[in-house]
């Protein structure tokens, strides 16, 4: 089996042409067809992304002790129901919101926020574009940060089929731009929302152990979180049967004294647990415990802190 990529490239894996055929496919049959087909894409994929198939081999066999027969079958598992989140976020983002059901698990946390506007934070565990969804419930405008080689790619099909005025995307720029959109966005008191299991070259990086064995998370979204004097809280949305998905939040924290270190092992504590309770759902397809940061910087000292 193929040695597994040892760290993220800055977007995801596929393209338009898929999204085009699956849009298709749900306007025209439904989307339990999708379903069917995405069986044989879930396939395909096993054998046709050997890297990302081996690092999750890697993660169902070494993080979570399965046998060699039950990991592979987990990893086709995975894809099914990673094929299943982009299935159900166009669906219900194209109108077909009423096939689904929600439930929510600290919901009045996320209100609160309406007062202050805030950060959120979560991980490639479940769906948060969906999230996002699910968060118009507290009627909050949400800024979604995405890494720009991502937001380029989708962004403009997307556009052409959903129907979200909640939703605004901000695509993660070189030169910073960014940053004034997320400022305004707070002083607006709308809602920032972020993923914090993931980094890009030049990233400082502090390595934490996760899931039994050291991994190395970005500091940026913890350094924005302690500094930027709003309120954060750890989100997560995750898929259940017949059509339901399962949000929850922790409460929100706003703590001057906290470091960015100390806001990065609250959040892995968080995300540790979310993905234990729904392995099949956590969507790095890489080699998240790879040793080598590969583009990172790595302090190892108390500077990083600031």
């Amino acid at each position: 089996m193929k040695t597994s990529s040892t760290t993220w490239k800055g977007k995801t894996r596929g393209g338009v042409l898929g999204y085009k055929i699956f849009i298709f496919i749900l306007k025209k049959l439904g989307l339990r067809s999708a379903y069917v087909l995405l069986r044989f894409v879930a396939v395909y994929f096993v054998f046709s992304a050997p890297g990302a198939t081996y690092s999750m081999f890697k993660y169902f066999r070494d993080r979570h002790g399965y046998s060699r027969i039950k990991s592979f079958i987990s990893v086709y598992q995975n894809y099914y129901v990673f094929g299943q989140t982009l299935l159900d976020k166009i669906a219900i983002l194209s109108g077909m919101e009423h096939k689904f059901s929600y439930t929510c698990h600290g919901l009045e946390h996320l209100k609160g926020l309406k007062e202050t506007g805030g950060i959120l934070i979560s991980g490639h565990v479940g769906s948060w574009d969906i999230a996002g969804f699910m968060l118009q419930e507290a009627d909050i405008k949400i800024n979604i940060l995405m890494f720009e080689a991502e937001e380029q790619k989708v962004k403009g099909y997307l556009e052409k089929v959903v129907k979200s005025e909640h939703v605004n995307i901000i695509p993660i720029k070189q030169d910073f731009s960014h940053l004034f959109l997320i400022n305004n966005a707070l002083k607006r008191k709308e809602i920032i929302c972020m993923h914090g299991d993931r980094f890009v070259a030049g990233a400082r990086v502090e390595k934490v152990n996760f899931l039994g064995k050291d991994a190395f998370f970005p500091l940026g979204p913890f350094v924005m979180a302690s500094k930027l004097k709003v309120p954060f809280n750890f989100v997560y949305a995750v898929r259940g049967k017949n059509f339901k998905y399962h949000l929850s939040s922790t409460p929100a924290v706003l703590d001057p004294s906290l470091k960015p270190k100390d806001v990065l092992y609250k959040y892995v504590h968080s995300l540790e647990e979310k993905v234990k309770q729904y392995p099949l759902q956590w969507f790095n397809y890489y080699d998240f415990w790879s040793e080598d940061v590969k583009g990172g910087i790595y302090e190892s000292n108390e500077n990083a802190n600031n």
